[in-house]
């Protein structure tokens, strides 16, 4: 399995959406961190299911347990290993999916990869359910960058055919960004957030799903970090945000839209603030020739709609080698791209903690 990933902070991910717990192991954290566990499950929290109508009605505690790695809420600097229970499973629920592929899942590319032997309830370790991992270790993650000045926030910028506001990237602070965390449902914008809501709920109720963009910013990165060509800090990034089920793209700074513009337009004027080098814009995200500026982090993450709706799609049953119609029934998000936000934060809290920790040595 390709579920381990090493880029200076190594994280090998277990289980599967219907297994008795997922779990994740953080290995080449630092020693001697002092870790909240109050903050991770805090985190965690935030890519809970919700009782609104825009997640999926299955509601699990998600309280990791530690296994090894902290020892009086400090990190040892051996590997931090969590287990996290599945306790609201519904396995029945797939008995009509066995060979039956599901449009836009993994079950047909799995089946070939594992020759038939993948678990598809909920998903299998295809599933969204493992990015309860994700979102402890970056819990984990983002505590230690703050000791380093380093604070990151995610929001869901749009979703299907309404878009919130961009992050100001240019005056963002800790306090702003901790703002933007402690939203209760992750736009920052009360008037779209009653709109995409609405627009989630809509969907839902007509047995469909819809996409989303969720936009991540990062402040008080050092400049110097990452290198040119392979091991560029845009790469680290997108290595493990495309770890998360249902992205389907991402752009940094001014993105495609860069495509667009002169380079006059595009390019961010240098100045000296004091003894700080600083831009006056910031259209390159912070990171030129994959490496960081000092400039804020920006980027922003494409999620797919999900593909499990009820709406009945043409398909194909592998065993009768013919071709059906599918409904698919169970639980699932109307929108996964509202419980990526915190998962979109939380990798961006490793790739950062990550190449500085490959790079630093800390």
């Amino acid at each position: 399995m390709a579920s381990i990933w090493n880029n200076g902070i190594s994280l090998s991910i277990f289980g599967e959406s219907h297994s008795a717990a997922i779990g994740v192991v953080i290995d080449n954290l630092p020693p001697g961190k002092k870790i909240n566990m109050d903050r991770v499950i805090s985190f965690m929290k935030r890519r809970q299911a919700k009782s609104d109508g825009t997640t999926t009605s299955r509601i699990e505690p998600d309280i990791p347990e530690i296994q090894s790695g902290l020892v009086n809420g400090v990190t040892t600097g051996t590997p931090l290993a969590f287990l996290i229970h599945n306790t609201n499973v519904r396995s029945q629920d797939y008995q009509n999916v066995q060979t039956t592929v599901r449009p836009g899942h993994a079950d047909y590319t799995g089946n070939v990869r594992y020759q038939g032997a993948n678990d598809i309830r909920g998903g299998g370790h295809f599933s969204g359910r493992l990015t309860a991992c994700m979102a402890a270790a970056g819990a984990v993650c983002g505590q230690i960058l703050e000791e380093y000045g380093v604070y990151a926030a995610a929001h869901l910028l749009a979703v299907y055919d309404i878009h919130c506001n961009s992050l100001d990237t240019m005056s963002l602070t800790k306090e702003k960004l901790a703002e933007i965390r402690a939203l209760p449902f992750p736009v920052i914008n009360e008037v779209k957030r009653l709109q995409i809501i609405d627009r989630i709920n809509q969907a839902r109720l007509a047995q469909n799903s819809v996409g989303g963009v969720v936009e991540c910013a990062a402040i008080g990165m050092p400049a110097g970090i990452g290198s040119p060509i392979f091991d560029n800090l845009e790469s680290i990034i997108s290595s493990i945000i495309f770890s998360i089920p249902g992205v389907k793209g991402i752009e940094f700074g001014e993105g495609f839209h860069a495509a667009e513009l002169m380079g006059s337009e595009n390019n961010d004027s240098f100045y000296y603030d004091k003894n700080t080098v600083k831009t006056k814009t910031n259209r390159h995200g912070g990171i030129l020739g994959g490496i960081s500026s000092g400039m804020p982090i920006n980027f922003r993450v494409a999620m797919k709609p999900t593909p499990s709706i009820s709406l009945e799609q043409d398909t194909i049953d592998l065993a009768q080698k013919k071709e059906v119609r599918l409904g698919i029934v169970g639980r699932h998000d109307p929108c996964i791209a509202a419980r990526a936000v915190p998962v979109v934060e939380a990798c961006c809290n490793i790739a950062l903690l990550s190449a500085i920790i490959k790079q630093k040595g800390i």
